[in-house]
C-alpha cells in the first residue's frame, strides 16, 4: 500500500540545506506529505546560503556536485561559485514545492521522546508532536571563532568568513585573513590585487592541488540542454574520477603517490625559496582536506600580499600583533577559521528514552550506527552524520543515499513492521569498532591535526570507497541490529 492508503507518519526535518532539500524531495516522491522542514534562517541552501565571501568556489566539479535527479545543464564553470550553488539548491527546492512544507526562522532548540513520539520545541516556544525526527543540520554550520586576546578591541571591522558583512566597502582597505584552509586561500586569491594589502596569517601550511576553473562555453550549455544524456555521462565520468581519487585517501598506492607528486610540483612554482619553505606542509598531502586552487600560489607571491607565519599573540585596536613583536596594521580582519565540524545538530538539546541525552551519548565524541542512527533515540535519523563520507563523496550523493534509506524505514513503518526503531548498543559498538580498525591505512591517520579527527585522535570519516558506502545504504537492514517496538500507534 502507498502511505496514503495506510497510516501516514508525521516527520520533522531539521534544516533546509542540501540534506533537508534532498529528503523533502524523496519524501514527496514516495508519497509522504505530512512532513515539516524547520529552518532557522529565511531561505534554502544551508552552508551555501550562509557563506557568501569573495572568491567562494566549490572544490567538487559542478557537474558532479548536484543531485542525480536534478542535473543542471547551465553551470558556467568547471567549479561552481557559491552563489550559483545556492541558486541551484533554491530552484530545485521550489520546483518540488518544498516551500509549502518549510517553516522559516524556526530554529529547533529541543527534541524530546516521550516513549511513543517526539516533541519538538522551537526558539519561539512552539511545541509540536512527530513520529520521526530527521536531523539534516549538516556539519559545517557553527562558525568557530578563535580565542585570540584582544579580538574584541579591534577598531576596524572583524567578522567570520561565514558571516561576511557586505555593507563594508573593501576599497582602499588593508585586509587580514586568519586561516589557510580552502576559505583562506580563496579569499587571498580573490582579494589580491583588488585592495592595497592582504595579510595572511598562517598557522600551518596547506597542500594545494592545482586546477584551472575553466568556463563552459555557451555552445556546450546549449548542447547539454538539448541532449540531457551528456549531463548524465558527465556525472558518471566525475563519479569514476572521484572513486579513483578516493583510493588515494583510503589506502597507500599509486594514486596517493601521483597526487603527492602533483602537489609537490605545484609547490615548486613558488620562486622564492624562503616563501616556498614557509608554504611547505610537514604532513603528507590529503591528510588534511586538500585545497583545490587555480591561483593561490600566484596570489601569495604578489608584492601586495604578506604571508605571516609567526604565531598571533594578540589583537589591538590597530591590528594583529604576532609573537615576534611585530604589529600588522589592518582595517578589516576576516576569521577564516572554519566550523565546529563535530557539533552536528548541537546545540539543539535531544533527549531520548529514559531521559538519555545526546550530550551524554556523545560524551566521548560523536558516533552513530551506519552514520545515521543512535541507540536510545528511537525514530531519530541523521543526514551527513558521524562517519559519513564527507571527504571522498559529494554531499549531494551522500544525501541521496541516506534519504533513500530513511524512506525505506518509513515504508516499513507504514506497513506496520514497527512503531519505533533504534539500533542496539551492541550493533553500534561493533560497527564503530570496524570503522576504527579500518582507519590506520587511510591518509587521515598519517599524523596531522585536522578537523577530520575526533577527540581521541581517530578520524571521524568514512574509511572506504564511495561505492562501499552506497552499497551499505542500499543493503536491506539486518533486523538483528535493531530494537523494534511493535506497539500500536495511538494519536
Amino acid at each position: 500500500m502507498s502511505p496514503t492508503e495506510s497510516r501516514q507518519p508525521r516527520v520533522a526535518v531539521v534544516g533546509a540545506g542540501i540534506s533537508g532539500i534532498c529528503l523533502g524531495i524523496f519524501l514527496r516522491r514516495a508519497g509522504f506529505h505530512d512532513f515539516t522542514i524547520f529552518e532557522k534562517a529565511s531561505g534554502f541552501g544551508g552552508t551555501w546560503r550562509d557563506n557568501s565571501y569573495p572568491g567562494l568556489v566549490c572544490d567538487v566539479p559542478s557537474r558532479y556536485y548536484q543531485f542525480s535527479f536534478a542535473k543542471n545543464p547551465d553551470w558556467t564553470r568547471l567549479y561552481a561559485t557559491g552563489p550559483q550553488i545556492n541558486s541551484y539548491l533554491t530552484d530545485v527546492a521550489r520546483a518540488h514545492d518544498l516551500h509549502r512544507h518549510t517553516r522559516w526562522n524556526s530554529e529547533v532548540t529541543a527534541a524530546e521522546f516521550d516513549g511513543r513520539a517526539w516533541h519538538l520545541t522551537t526558539a519561539a516556544g512552539a511545541r509540536e508532536r512527530f513520529d520521526f525526527v530527521v536531523c539534516a543540520t549538516g556539519f559545517l554550520h557553527r562558525p568557530r571563532t578563535p580565542d585570540i586576546p584582544g579580538l574584541d578591541t579591534f577598531a576596524g571591522a572583524a567578522f567570520h568568513s561565514a558571516r561576511w558583512d557586505h555593507a563594508i566597502d573593501l576599497g582602499g582597505k588593508r585586509i587580514g585573513v586568519i586561516g589557510t584552509g580552502s576559505t583562506g586561500t580563496q579569499l587571498v586569491r580573490a582579494l589580491a590585487g583588488q585592495v592595497p594589502r592582504v595579510v595572511l596569517f598562517q598557522r600551518s601550511a596547506q597542500w594545494i592541488l592545482p586546477t584551472v576553473n575553466r568556463p563552459f562555453t555557451r555552445l556546450s550549455r546549449v548542447l547539454y540542454r538539448r541532449w540531457p544524456v551528456l549531463n548524465t555521462l558527465s556525472y558518471r565520468l566525475n563519479a569514476m574520477t572521484f572513486a579513483l581519487f578516493s583510493r588515494g585517501l583510503v589506502r597507500p598506492g599509486p594514486v596517493r603517490r601521483v597526487i603527492t607528486a602533483i602537489c609537490a610540483a605545484h609547490l615548486r612554482t613558488v620562486r622564492d625559496p624562503d616563501l616556498r619553505r614557509a608554504l611547505t606542509p610537514d604532513y603528507p598531502p590529503m591528510c588534511k582536506r586538500l585545497v583545490v586552487s587555480d591561483g593561490f600560489y600566484a596570489a601569495v607571491q604578489r608584492p601586495d600580499v604578506d604571508l605571516v607565519t609567526a604565531a598571533i599573540d594578540h589583537v589591538d585596536p590597530r591590528g594583529v600583533v604576532t609573537a615576534d613583536g611585530r604589529r600588522h596594521d589592518l582595517d578589516i580582519l576576516v576569521l577564516a577559521t572554519g566550523f565546529d565540524s563535530h557539533a552536528y545538530m548541537r546545540p539543539m538539546s535531544i533527549t531520548g528514552t529514559g531521559g538519555h541525552t545526546l550530550d551524554r551519548s556523545w560524551a566521548e565524541g560523536p558516533h552513530a550506527f551506519e552514520a545515521m542512527m543512535l541507540p536510545e533515540f528511537p525514530n531519530l535519523f541523521m543526514l551527513i552524520g558521524p562517519h559519513s563520507p564527507v571527504a571522498n563523496h559529494p554531499l549531494t550523493a551522500v544525501a541521496e543515499a541516506q534519504s533513500r534509506r530513511i524512506v525505506g524505514w518509513l515504508r516499513r513503518w507504514c506497513d506496520g513492521d514497527f512503531t519505533t526503531v533504534e539500533p542496539t548498543a551492541a550493533a553500534t559498538a561493533a560497527y564503530n569498532e570496524r570503522l576504527r580498525a579500518a582507519m590506520p591505512g587511510t591518509v587521515w591517520a598519517a599524523g596531522c591535526h585536522s578537523w577530520y579527527l575526533g577527540r581521541n585522535g581517530v578520524p571521524e570519516v568514512w574509511p572506504s570507497s564511495p561505492a562501499r558506502f552506497d552499497e551499505l545504504m542500499r543493503r536491506t537492514p539486518d533486523l538483528a541490529d535493531y530494537h523494534l517496538d511493535r506497539r500500536v500507534v495511538t494519536r
